[in-house]
């Protein structure tokens, strides 16, 4: 979630502000020729919200029959409904055929900007017209990083807050920046190294997206306390040749310029994927794998059986946050990052 007043203030020139200011009926505050070039139909026809909403629960139930008993329209009703849009906008939202519906593509572009309209229209709601309600919104996505968990915490417990809603993510990199990209988190944090630095800055500039540097690490791996590597104060590439290699799941988008790890392009002789943080950890202790890393560990999330060890190899890790170009940050996203910081122990 975003900070809904910066949200809204910093998005004259994007694309979505015009879709929504055109379902909320507020076209009124600019001239036809300052918008983007869209279907002339956008700027005469004062749609409502309910459309979107409509739209939004034949894809939940994937029935037009059932989403008009949820609705509590016939389905006649709905079909001419959807019909009438989508003649309206000039696009195709559903294919029809004797098993369902399913979205086309201009469908899909279609919900994505309709579930923000409708997400932001309830946040706006809540926020102004039932005032008592009101809570604090801040969304982060990660790469599995603790001292991203230890920021959120200190956000939490520093922050004066009677009511709020706060998500943190540790999800695939691709995610992460679809989240930015697609507001559904203030704030991402991710590496770039020697590797993936041209592919990713490129994703981030074609996403609209800024990059923001945070520290400088030198790779680590982490290991069990009880690996025979443990004892070690450096380790090479070959030392780690007979142990198993653990990383994250990248899931569909799984290019090496994905990956959280470094050297996720090199052989493995063994190699094991996990999904998540706690597996990751348990496997290191149960297997003697070894993860590839920054070197930061937190005794109060990670426990004292993982050590940090250096990786002799010249290829430094940078952490960034990244943010919408069209957005600032909130006072909540400002005092994450400023935590953030707090929790690395590097002069960067």
């Amino acid at each position: 979630m975003l900070h809904i007043i910066e949200c809204f203030h910093s998005f004259h020139s994007n694309r979505f502000y015009t879709f929504f200011q055109y379902w909320t009926g507020s076209f009124p505050l600019f001239s036809s020729s300052s918008l983007p070039n869209l279907p002339q139909v956008w700027y005469n026809k004062n749609m409502r919200i309910q459309q979107l909403h409509y739209i939004i629960k034949i894809v939940e139930t994937g029935s037009m029959n059932e989403a008009a008993k949820q609705l509590f329209i016939t389905q006649p009703s709905l079909s001419n409904a959807v019909r009438d849009l989508e003649n309206e906008m000039g696009i195709e939202i559903f294919i029809r055929n004797p098993k369902g519906i399913t979205l086309t593509r201009d469908g899909m572009e279609f919900l994505s900007y309709a579930r923000q309209v409708v997400e932001q229209t309830q946040l706006l709601e809540e926020r102004y017209k039932n005032p008592v309600a009101h809570r604090e919104l801040f969304s982060v996505s990660s790469q599995h990083y603790a001292f991203v968990v230890n920021a959120f915490v200190s956000l939490l417990k520093k922050s004066d807050m009677e009511k709020y809603e706060l998500f943190l993510r540790e999800t695939r990199t691709w995610e992460i920046i679809d989240d930015v990209k697609n507001f559904r988190s203030e704030v991402g944090v991710l590496f770039l190294n020697s590797y993936n630095r041209d592919v990713l800055t490129k994703m981030l500039d074609d996403n609209h997206l800024l990059a923001h540097h945070l520290f400088t690490a030198q790779p680590h791996i982490f290991v069990s306390k009880t690996n025979p590597l443990a004892k070690k104060d450096k380790v090479k590439l070959a030392d780690l040749e007979d142990f198993p290699y653990l990383s994250y799941d990248q899931g569909t988008h799984n290019s090496f310029y994905f990956s959280e790890e470094i050297l996720s392009q090199e052989h493995h002789k063994k190699s094991i994927v996990v999904s998540d943080r706690a597996t990751l950890f348990n496997l290191l202790i149960g297997l003697d794998g070894y993860t590839i890393a920054t070197g930061i560990l937190n005794s109060n999330l990670n426990g004292d059986n993982i050590v940090s060890i250096p990786l002799d190899i010249d290829d430094p890790i940078e952490l960034v946050y990244i943010q919408h170009e069209k957005t600032s940050l909130s006072k909540m996203g400002e005092r994450f990052i400023e935590y953030l910081l707090e929790e690395v122990q590097f002069d960067s």
